[in-house]
This record gives structure tokens, C-alpha cells and sequence, in this order.
């Protein structure tokens, strides 16, 4: 004979199965690997260099990985710099050497439900057989101290034919100026400009220009950025009288050394 339950214990198994469904019902579907960025195609130039940038997404997040002729890259002069947990990695080679880097590079995106394959072709020209309308960096960034919260401006001037595309690395990552809600951005002379600058702006930084005859990158700059001032105790004085430091380069262009 089955049980007679009263109301208040039906409503109660009622709760706990509409829980129960809930639960199963929200449980997200894992999902293989899908490239949100593929690495393109690229000619370079002997002694210059080449990034090619791949991305992925999945459930579990996959990790992605270089290859060449099946192979993981292993040469001082390839580097394989990581972000967006591993589920992004840039394969970067410096200095080009032809014929010897010229290959198919794969990038590899796997997690625990399945594994994708993207290819990209490197071509490496020497200086004299670079084709008429090459880009050239008429212009790269220079060297710059910034104070904290002020607005930096690091500049680029590219030409060729037809007209180079002008992007940005930073670190030897790309620079998304969509990604900073606006503080950072790309001005239409290719200049990348940063308002507010952060610490976290610090670092060395690279314009590329792009076209379809191919690719060249600006030598690197280092952007620093430094607290607006520094208070300091100037000695031999009774009493003690504050001045204030800026800071600025050392003649060999390192910052100066920050004194208490």
C-alpha cells in the first residue's frame, strides 16, 4: 500500500524535484575547441620578424600549442608567448632566416573533448628580393617616460603600396585598443595613443605594418611609467625641508633610480 503523504510533504518532494531538474537542466554541455583568431598567412623579411597569433574556445578551455611539420617548435629563435589562460598563444620568430624558416606552421587547439588544427604559410625574402610596394617603417617608436595618469603617445609611420595596415604588439602580444574601453587608441596616423596610463601600460612596444606584399615590424621602444612625484628629504638641512624629484632617463636611457 502506498504511503498517504500529507500536503505539506508533497509540496516539499515537489521543491526537491523541481531542484533536481534545475540542476540537471543547467548543466552546461562540454563543448570541443572553435578558433576565435587564426593565424594568417605572412611574408617576411631576412633578419626581421614574424608573429602569428591563434586563439581558442571551448568547454573545458583548451590549450593551445605551436607546431612545425607536426613537430612542437623548439629553437632559440622561435618563442611561444601564452595568454588568455593558454587557450591563446602567439608563436614568434626573430631573427627570420631564409630558406630555413620558411614552412607551414600549425596551431593546435585541444581540450578533453576534441582537437582542431589550423595551418599558416611563412615566406622570408631577402632585402634585395622584396617586391615594389613593401611596407617600410618610416617611423617607429621611440623610447618614453610618462607620468602616471597622463596621456602617452608612442609613434609610427608606415608607407608602401597598397597602404599598410599600422597594428600594435605589446610584450609580444597584440594590442586590442577595443578591449580598454576607449583609454587606449589607435589614431589614424597609426600612432598609438594611451590616455590615463596605468603601470600596468609599462612595457616594450612594436607597430607593425602590413600589406599584401608583406610584413615589417618597427624596431622595439619601451614606454615607462612612473608616479607623478616623488617627496624626498633633502639633507644637511635643520629642519628637514621636502623637495620634489621628478623622475626622468639616466644618459643611458634606463630610468633613474628611484631615492627615499
Amino acid at each position: 500500500m502506498a504511503p498517504a503523504w500529507g500536503p505539506g510533504v508533497a509540496s516539499v518532494i515537489g521543491t526537491v524535484g523541481l531542484l533536481v531538474v534545475l540542476l540537471v537542466g543547467g548543466c552546461a554541455a562540454e563543448e570541443p575547441p572553435r578558433f576565435i583568431k587564426e593565424p594568417k598567412d605572412q611574408i617576411g623579411v631576412s633578419g626581421g620578424v614574424a608573429s602569428f597569433v591563434c586563439q581558442a574556445t571551448g568547454d573545458p578551455k583548451p590549450r593551445v600549442t605551436w607546431n612545425k611539420k607536426g613537430k612542437k617548435v623548439n629553437s632559440q629563435r622561435f618563442e611561444t608567448i601564452e595568454f588568455d589562460g593558454s587557450a591563446g598563444a602567439v608563436l614568434r620568430i626573430q631573427p627570420l632566416r631564409t630558406p630555413r624558416d620558411e614552412n607551414v606552421y600549425e596551431c593546435v587547439a585541444q581540450n578533453s573533448v576534441g582537437e582542431i588544427t589550423v595551418h599558416a604559410k611563412l615566406t622570408v625574402l631577402r632585402e634585395d628580393q622584396l617586391p615594389p610596394g613593401f611596407p617600410n617603417i618610416d617611423m617607429g617608436p621611440q623610447l618614453k617616460v610618462v607620468e602616471r595618469t597622463r596621456t602617452a603617445t608612442m609613434l609610427c609611420a608606415a608607407s608602401g603600396n597598397p597602404d599598410p595596415e599600422i597594428t600594435w604588439f605589446k610584450d609580444f602580444l597584440p594590442v586590442d585598443p577595443s578591449a580598454s574601453n576607449g583609454r587606449i587608441k589607435q589614431l589614424r596616423s597609426g600612432a598609438l595613443q594611451i590616455e590615463s596610463s596605468e603601470e600596468t601600460d609599462q612595457g616594450k612596444y612594436e607597430c607593425v605594418a602590413t600589406n599584401s606584399a608583406g610584413v615589417r615590424y618597427s624596431s622595439p621602444a619601451n614606454l615607462y611609467v612612473r608616479g607623478r612625484e616623488r617627496r624626498i628629504q633633502a639633507e644637511g638641512r635643520d629642519p628637514p625641508h621636502p623637495i620634489l624629484l621628478l623622475l626622468g632617463l639616466t644618459a643611458s636611457g634606463l630610468p633613474c633610480p628611484l631615492q627615499t
